[in-house]
């Protein structure tokens, strides 16, 4: 059924109340369907990889590599689950109930909460590895780093329950019609994410890298000085510290496309406006925001020898042969 103004309804029967669905061509309808779902099947394969060869091989064990594997979780339930939403609603009519759109977007910021919360960990690793490197591997253990984890998903999980209890309550109450799935955080509750889920974390991650690239930029200079004079002991050492900057670097790239698709999510808190996410706006934004969870491990591929040779040994079925697990992946 159509509406007076010729658009089609989301509701048929609810002629007054319901929402209309945007007329697509049906050929750029369709482009954009397999466009996003080949997105969204690549980001959930891929992280799953990085999920398997992190958890699989023993020698990939490290504090570094477990929050590689929390941040690719994350991403991983992006593509999973987020993602395929984001296809079936390209219509922008919601189907599911208020309860259900409350329930997603809560989702959707603890993932995106806790993504932030890995990547502020993984700086904070990279500086205790380079600029203070006697004491990290006493100060930064598996288990610590694992309560961390733990702290970084259940401080999501409650901060954003905090955020969208109003929301929970009256999940209907920002809607403009039927069929709409709409969240709005107004000037107070956006500034307040603003600060805990962007500016904050942004500000202590930029810092330690400018740290962290300090420091390298001194050691790599000593390095080359002393260059003459290294005994064996010191070339191991030596080795080893290039591998912690050459990690800190891959890392880096990480944070920087992390800053480039999160940034235009934020740029109306930056001019004082309220956020608005809805299924029928900022399309190309959530997209730029999901499509970060895709570059990660490609990222990882790129720059990673041990994440290209996992690949390997998973796809042809190497690891369901018995010790594979203590295969040498470094």
């Amino acid at each position: 059924m159509e509406s007076p103004g010729g658009a089609e309804l989301c509701f048929p029967h609810l002629v007054n109340i319901s929402c209309k669905k945007p007329m697509l061509p049906q050929s750029d309808a369709m482009l954009i369907y397999i466009l996003l779902s080949v997105i969204s099947v690549l980001t959930a394969a891929l992280n799953l990889l990085v999920i398997i060869s992190i958890s699989h091989f023993r020698q990939l064990h490290s504090p570094t590599n477990l929050l590689i594997l929390s941040l690719a979780v994350s991403d991983f339930l992006v593509g999973l689950l987020l993602m395929p939403i984001e296809i079936l609603l390209t219509e922008a009519c919601w189907f599911l109930g208020d309860l259900m759109c409350a329930l997603y977007y809560v989702v959707v910021f603890i993932i995106t909460s806790s993504s932030v919360g890995n990547m502020v960990l993984i700086s904070i690793d990279r500086y205790l590895a380079i600029c203070e490197p006697l004491r990290y591997t006493t100060r930064v253990t598996l288990d610590r780093t694992k309560i961390c984890v733990c702290l970084c998903w259940i401080g999501s999980v409650l901060y954003n329950s905090m955020i969208f209890k109003d929301f929970l309550r009256q999940p209907d109450s920002q809607n403009s019609c039927y069929g709409e799935c709409v969240v709005v955080l107004n000037y107070i509750t956006g500034a307040i994410d603003f600060v805990f889920t962007f500016t904050g974390p942004i500000t202590v991650i930029i810092f330690l890298y400018m740290r962290v690239f300090v420091v390298a930029v001194s050691q790599a200079q000593a390095m080359r000085s002393h260059v003459a004079a290294v005994t064996l002991q010191r070339a191991k050492t030596a080795t080893a510290k290039k591998s912690e900057i050459k990690a800190a670097r891959t890392l880096g790239v990480v944070v920087f496309v992390f800053l480039i698709c999160f940034c235009p999510y934020y740029v109306p808190a930056l001019v004082g406006q309220d956020i608005e996410d809805s299924r029928s706006s900022s399309t190309f934004v959530d997209w730029l925001l999901n499509f970060n969870s895709c570059l990660n491990p490609v990222i990882y591929a790129f720059f990673y020898p041990w994440f290209r040779k996992s690949i390997k040994v998973i796809v042809t079925l190497k690891m369901l042969q018995p010790d594979s697990c203590d295969l040498k992946i470094l």
